[in-house]
């Protein structure tokens, strides 16, 4: 083999080596996109009302820009795929009200959690749920804004304000608390978010409509829900 060929062969493989690199990321957008279709994202937005703030505030665009950045999301088998994503919008649905609201109604309770330190209360500065998955608590705030790149113990408010950071921070709250029981079933999602007041018996009805919401969403992306539904 003469030099010339043994750097033609030595180029092209680190070029296949840089595209390799690429893919995963490309590929999870492309899938990720292809299954939350405008149809399916205004399906669900053209549900709420003209006055709600999220009606123009929550985007297909921004939920895909936001996706972006977790490349897990949504991964694995066309099934799993498609799952995860109909568990994702059927609790964003049940939250927001159809992306209806950016912010929790009852603003009252501040959400402090002073047993952690790391995460100090703010003055003034209240932790209630904002954004597609009702982002709450102080600690989640914090962690959240160091992970997503937000002052989130100093200006919660940059959930429900900025819909470039709306919807990574409901993403990262997904990835880092719901994503690893996917392989439960969707019961085992709901006992993440909202368990310690919904499951067991406790408000069966809020369980029934996250439920519903799931089912119908697997429906329109042509996958069977699986097992293991309810908590």
């Amino acid at each position: 083999m003469d030099l010339n060929m043994r750097k033609d062969l030595l180029t092209f493989a680190l070029l296949g080596i840089f595209a390799f690199a690429i893919i995963p990321q490309n590929v999870m957008s492309q899938n990720v996109a292809s299954i939350v279709t405008p149809a399916f994202f205004d399906g669900i937005k053209n549900q709420a009302a003209a006055s709600c703030a999220g009606k123009s505030f929550y985007t297909r665009d921004g939920f895909l820009k936001a996706a972006s950045s977790f490349p897990k999301f949504g991964s694995g088998s066309a099934v799993e795929s498609k799952r995860e994503i109909a568990a994702f919008f059927a609790h964003v649905t049940h939250e927001t009200g159809h992306l209806c609201y950016t912010e929790e109604i009852d603003k009252s309770n501040a959400y402090c959690d002073q047993s952690y330190k790391q995460y100090p209360c703010v003055a003034g500065k209240k932790y209630y749920g904002r954004g597609p998955m009702q982002l709450t608590w102080n600690y989640n705030y914090g962690a959240c804004g160091k992970a997503v790149g937000f002052d989130g113990l100093k200006a919660p408010e940059t959930v429900s304000n900025d819909p470039a950071v709306s919807f990574k921070a409901a993403l990262w709250f997904w990835m880092n608390n719901v994503h690893s029981v996917m392989n439960q079933g969707f019961g085992a999602t709901i006992q993440k978010i909202n368990g310690a007041l919904e499951c067991g018996g406790k408000q069966p009805d809020k369980v029934n409509a996250r439920i519903g919401y799931y089912r119908d969403y697997c429906k329109k992306f042509g996958v069977d829900p699986g097992q293991n539904l309810s908590c």
